[in-house]
């Protein structure tokens, strides 16, 4: 008997080449270091060879892992470690010595052909380690196909080695052997087995048999069953049991004769508020570094502060024997919800009276529809005759929870009212399925909930973010053009290059000639570009001639995207000849070209950014936590369009952008209370982030194909993420202002919850805190002010592009929006705004201020006097100065604590000088540049600007006199009190020099605390000879 051959099994394995260190510390007694490479995977240990005496090792050796649980593996640690080996060394230290680790996870590897080399620094395991240098390391996977009939005999023979080697070493002691010393493994406490390098492997391949215990998570209270309706035991289903398969509800609903409906009595359906599904529970929270075991897996949670809504889901799928018709349809309503289907369709064999629809619909389902009763009828379409309909009462409605397969169809005949003339006529069958579920249920993203003409721009939506890169061109020289002849004497040609990438275009400036065998342009000049993945685009250079304001193009060169050489640190790329086209030889350039993937590309405003990572994934630090956010509901939305017989109504949506990731709620139509009810997640790697949500109404969902209606905003709210304390659910409505030309409008309220799971501990804290906010090329090659700003607008115009190509398109003024876009813009609103924030940050000393000053005129003498006591014992105690000044900080800390904000801070109209702002200075700062007002309304405008710019330019100009005032001290400009000033100072050290610190600086406290009594009206004379001091100020025109 023979058997059929197994399938093969695909193994992912992890492939770590280590290339090279640099700049190790010398750990050997010698001024010198032997190291070599532990590395650790999935309980995997395999190690490098040794370098003997090497502070630059190079190794460029592969070290092969098997991973257990692919579909895991971003959440598995990749830790490695550099030793010093002690054997190479005189003997120092019992055990190798540290000089460095690096931990990396499973979502920062690269696939196998996309791998590259990366440098990254070597990082200390405790606070007392001595650390440096860096280690070059190249991380790719890769599957592979192996058959089981290969595996199985070489794990048995495997198996009787390991049995014969423990027989032989009962029976005799075997010698001592000698190891190698580059399969030498170093002393480890720890339990898991050690591996030599791959070359010198014989390890066989380890497939994952699954047996890792999974923690089993509490069942859900079970429902109590309606009567005729028969609900399976629910359970609680791991993410990988999401599609198990479980015996498929037969139950039917009870169905009512269209003229007996009826109000059922207390026997109806429980409707129970628990989290159904994997829509409503967490996913694995990425492992922090104190999490122990990094191969122990995450269970999921489950979100208590969600709601699941429920739906009334009604699949129509065909009908037979109907009476003679055109274009049959179908209506489904319920006491608060009608819905109608699309024509009927027909197969080309089938009768024409077998229509087909295979539509599913939703209903919304609560309290007030538990009562009531669900009636489907059939129509036809150019005459609205009546087919026949069945009524069902929507207590008896079975519940359908996700890990059940689909409610089973079945055939209900067609029926007519008593009171209906033309019920004799109505025949036939409807094949359908009815059953209650939630947003989780499969069959929720193809239903149909409205009547809206484009349904696409009405569903919940996940967007991510285009894949941002830096494109950085030298432009360095260029040679052989073929330049005019017809120049002026002894006038040198300008020259210069323009780069162009899509709708991104700029020139350089005028190149500087140089006379060599051959006369050549040179630059040196960068230029920066926003490329966005995927990578299709080409950047075209043209070097030009420029006579006058005309450019004369004498040649170009075109390079694509995807052939430039990508870097992530500040390492040199190579420079190349590109030779120019037009025509004949038009000469070359010399250029160096490169992808940045080292930066961060900004495409929000720095101040509410939601994501600092750089664009290469295999940089990225790993995740700290999980932001959950649940967009409960509005209220009081204000009416945004009118329909029929003046009715206002609005159709509204949310979006929320944190990182790469948008998502877009369902479009609730014609409703001012919408309920959404819907819940998302985030990956967190810097709490010092922002999320952004914002409500929109929609428009496209009535637009034709041809046209672009814009979706109208309705306002927004930041939430700052470091301001969430962890694990703790805020629940808050929030206002939606919305600030246009005609003034502050509310357009409602939005109700939020989020939770931030923060999963790290206090050393990861400090960390995460201490770090830079940026990557580290922005500090290495920083990018200017100016050129960040145009960068930014870049960014923003690629991902509008990116997202007008989903479907449904994400509109440009809905980005704009989120994205912030038009804060740069001049606003006399935000300069009020801005001023008036320097002037409560510096409140505090305003106060202080004014607390010395009641202080020394004694309006609170025991104040006063205590004031005394402390500087006395602080002038004799000068060692207590430090720690009270610390102490009182603490102290305040303590006490500000009872003013802690309860809950996220949304939008602040106040701050924003939003509710006092002029209509004129509203109006200027949404007029367009250029301008598009008349003269003379410009012509005001500019005026106003003048004199607030008078005013800005007389604090300018005092601050400077005040600058200068000091600097005269000692510049001789005013011999007499440059004379006076070092007179002062002379008797001022002899005086230090003669009597005791302490001695001086209680007279001197007690001259500047003297009671009033002993006090001049008029101003001390130090100021009065400050204010006496020359500037600079009559030196200006």
């Amino acid at each position: 008997m023979t058997t059929s051959p197994q399938p093969p099994t695909t193994v992912r394995k992890v492939v770590v080449e280590v290339v090279e260190a640099r700049d190790l510390l010398p750990k050997d007694g010698q001024g010198s270091s032997s190291p070599y490479v532990m590395a650790e995977f999935d309980r995997q240990r395999k190690r490098t060879t040794t370098r003997f005496k090497e502070m630059n090792p190079v190794w460029n050796e592969a070290m092969e892992f098997i991973v257990s649980d692919p579909e895991n593996m971003e959440f598995e640690v990749l830790e490695i470690e550099v030793f010093n080996d002690r054997k190479y060394g005189n003997g120092v230290g019992r055990k190798n010595q540290f000089l460095g680790r690096v931990k990396l996870y499973g979502n920062q590897f690269a696939k196998k052909g996309e791998e590259r080399l990366f440098y990254f620094d070597l990082e200390r395991k405790s606070m007392f380690n001595w650390v440096r240098g860096e280690i070059g390391l190249k991380i790719y996977y890769y599957d592979e196909f192996i058959h089981q009939e290969q595996i199985i005999p070489q794990q048995q023979l495997n198996t009787e080695q390991e049995r014969t080697k423990t027989k032989t070493k009962s029976k005799t002691k075997s010698p001592p052997i000698v190891v190698p010393e580059e399969e030498r493994v170093s002393e480890d406490p720890g339990p898991t087995e050690h591996c030599v390098p791959a070359e010198h492997s014989e390890w066989p391949p380890v497939l994952a048999t699954g047996e890792d215990e999974e923690e089993e998570l509490p069942p859900d209270e079970e429902e109590e069953p309606p009567p005729q309706v028969v609900n399976l035991p629910e359970e609680q289903f791991l993410p990988d049991m999401a599609g198990a398969s479980v015996s498929e509800i037969q139950d039917t609903p009870v169905v009512k004769n269209l003229d007996a409906v009826r109000m059922r009595g207390t026997e109806r359906m429980r409707n129970v508020k628990k989290p159904v599904g994997d829509e409503y529970t967490c996913p694995p929270v990425v492992p922090g570094r104190a999490a122990g075991d990094a191969s122990e897996r995450v269970p999921p949670r489950r979100r208590d502060f969600v709601e699941p809504m429920r739906y009334v889901f009604v699949r129509i799928i065909k009908a037979r024997g109907l009476a003679k018709n055109d274009k049959p349809y179908v209506k489904i309503c319920t006491p608060s919800r009608f819905v109608r289907s699309k024509p009927a369709t027909y197969r080309p064999k089938d009768r024409h009276d077998s229509p087909e629809w295979n539509q599913v619909f939703t209903l919304g389902y609560n309290a007030d529809s538990r009562n009531g009763n669900l009636e489907i009828s059939v129509w036809d379409s150019p005459s609205e005759k009546f087919l026949g309909g069945v009524c069902f009462d929507l207590s008896e409605v079975p519940v359908r929870n996700t890990p059940h397969s689909p409610v089973a169809s079945q055939w209900y005949h067609l029926e007519g009212a008593a009171s209906d003339q033309s019920s004799t006529k109505i025949s036939g069958d409807i094949q359908l399925s009815i059953w209650i579920g939630t947003r989780a249920d499969d069959a929720f993203p193809k239903a149909r909930s409205s009547d809206t003409s484009y349904m696409a721009h009405t569903r919940p939506k996940v967007y991510q973010s285009p894949k941002l890169w830096y494109l950085r061109v030298n432009v360095i020289e260029a040679r052989d053009l073929n330049i005019t002849p017809n120049l002026p004497p002894l006038t040198p040609p300008d020259i210069r290059v323009k780069v162009q990438m899509g709708f991104q275009s700029v020139r350089t400036m005028r190149g500087s000639v140089i006379n060599r065998p051959s006369i050549s342009f040179h630059w040196n000049e960068d230029l920066l570009f926003v490329a966005g993945e995927p990578l299709e685009d080409s950047v075209i250079l043209v070097v030009e001639a420029r006579t006058g304001n005309d450019f004369t193009p004498l040649g170009h060169t075109v390079l694509a995207l995807n052939s430039i050489e990508r870097r992530v640190d500040e390492r040199r790329v190579a420079p190349k000849w590109y030779a120019l086209e037009g025509g004949s030889y038009s000469g070359r350039v010399y250029l160096r070209v490169c992808l940045e993937g080292g930066y961060h590309v900004l495409d929000e405003a720095a101040h509410v950014c939601s994501d600092f990572r750089p664009t290469e994934k295999q940089l990225w630090k790993p995740a700290i936590g999980v932001l959950e956010l649940c967009i409960m509901g509005a209220h009081a939305l204000f009416p945004m369009k009118t329909r029929v017989a003046g009715k206002g109504s609005t159709d509204a949506y949310c979006v929320a952008k944190y990182g790469k990731k948008w998502v877009r709620t369902r479009t609730i139509p014609d409703s001012f209370d919408p309920r959404w009810n819907e819940q998302y997640t985030w990956q967190v790697y810097d709490p010092c982030t922002v999320l952004t949500v914002g409500v929109f109404d929609n428009w496209r969902m009535f637009a034709d194909v041809s046209e672009d209606k814009p979706d109208y905003r309705m306002g927004k709210v930041r939430i700052r993420i470091s301001t969430l304390e962890n694990n703790k659910i805020y629940t808050n409505s929030y206002p939606l202002m919305v600030l246009s030309r005609t003034g502050l409008k509310k357009m409602g309220e939005i109700e939020l919850a989020v939770r931030f799971a923060y999963t790290s501990v206090l050393p990861d804290t400090f960390r995460v805190y201490g770090q830079p906010l940026l990557p580290r090329m922005h500090y290495i090659r920083p990018i200017g002010v100016s050129q960040q700003e145009a960068l930014r607008g870049a960014a923003t115009k690629t991902v509008i592009q990116s997202m007008s190509q989903a479907d449904p398109p994400l509109g440009h003024e809905v980005v704009r929006y989120m994205l912030d876009s038009d804060s740069p813009n001049w606003s006399m609103r935000k300069s009020k705004a801005n001023w008036f924030r320097i002037v409560g940050f510096l409140a505090w000393a305003i106060g202080l201020t004014k607390w010395l000053d009641d202080i020394k005129r004694w309006r609170h003498p025991a104040t006063t006097m205590f004031f005394h006591l402390i500087y006395i014992v602080l002038v004799c105690y000068p060692d207590l100065i430090i720690p009270l000044g610390f102490l009182y900080v603490v102290l305040i800390g303590i006490w500000c604590y009872r003013f802690k904000p309860k809950i996220p801070s949304g939008m602040d109209t106040r701050m924003s000088q939003a509710d006092t702002v002029d209509p004129d200075e509203l109006d200027e700062e949404f007029d367009t540049i250029p301008s598009s007002k008349p003269p003379d309304i410009v012509r005001i405008r500019y005026d106003r600007l003048r004199l607030v710019s008078a005013r800005v330019q007389k604090v300018l100009g005092d601050l400077a006199t005040q600058g200068e005032r000091i600097q005269a001290l000692m510049s001789w400009r005013d011999p007499r009190a440059t004379k006076l000033f070092i007179g002062v100072c002379l008797v001022i050290s002899m005086i230090m020099f003669v009597v005791p610190t302490k001695m001086v600086a209680v007279a001197v406290g007690f001259y500047y605390l003297r009671h009033p009594m002993f006090r001049d009206p008029m101003p001390p004379a130090s100021l009065n000879f400050f204010r006496r001091l020359p500037s600079m100020s009559d030196r200006l025109m």
